[in-house]
């Protein structure tokens, strides 16, 4: 079996078992269990977070060489570091704004196969990762454990990005670009729907 074959395969199990945990253990939300369980289903329940971390992936595969696996890293690690801030209620700039710039700009870059030095890259994916972190931290539940809280959405956005790199994967199969490109159009447009909610919410 290949490297891929596994990837997807293992994706597929965990998100499944995330998304079938017991409703009562998500709305327990208190200990170890319950911080892991909402940690799992946070990003996987929350829209604009899922399309984001999404493409992630996505655009690391059509960028290729190391950033397919260094983005799918830097977004996690950087996003514990916000999740830290939230979890210290430090304040970030209109949060829900760049949150939802994330999904139109990631989908964007994926529907118009957009190439940037890796650098660039990646430092476009942290600072969206710092307000995704930030989003999950200021959410702890108040009687969940925080460390079980952060695993728990560390793995499910680690999930999300083999999703993305699946889907990027596509690409090598006559139409595959075309599907890949759809995708980020659907992604850039939830996007684009979030910023404007975010706006009509600021306003």
């Amino acid at each position: 079996m290949t490297c891929r074959k596994i990837m997807h395969s293992t994706a597929t199990i965990a998100l499944f078992t995330a998304l079938s945990a017991s409703p009562s253990l998500a709305h327990e939300q208190s200990g170890v269990g319950g911080g892991l369980a909402s940690g799992l289903l946070h990003p996987l329940t929350g829209l604009d977070h899922l399309v984001a971390m999404v493409a992630v992936g996505i655009w690391g595969a059509q960028l290729g060489g190391a950033a397919i696996w260094v983005l799918p890293i830097v977004f996690p690690l950087v996003m514990a570091f916000g999740a830290v801030l939230g979890i210290l209620h430090i304040g970030l700039p209109v949060p829900e704004l760049v949150i939802a710039l994330s999904g139109l700009i990631l989908g964007l870059a994926v529907a118009l196969r957009v190439r940037v030095p890796f650098a660039a890259a990646a430092g476009i994916i942290a600072i969206f990762a710092i307000f995704h972190g930030h989003a999950h931290g200021a959410e702890l539940p108040g009687s969940a454990n925080p460390l079980a809280y952060g695993c728990g959405f560390v793995v499910a956005t680690g999930l999300l990005h083999a999703c993305g790199i699946t889907i990027g994967a596509l690409a090598r199969w006559p139409g595959g670009e075309r599907i890949i490109q759809g995708v980020g159009a659907a992604i850039a447009a939830l996007g684009g729907y979030f910023l404007v909610a975010s706006l009509g919410v600021a306003a």
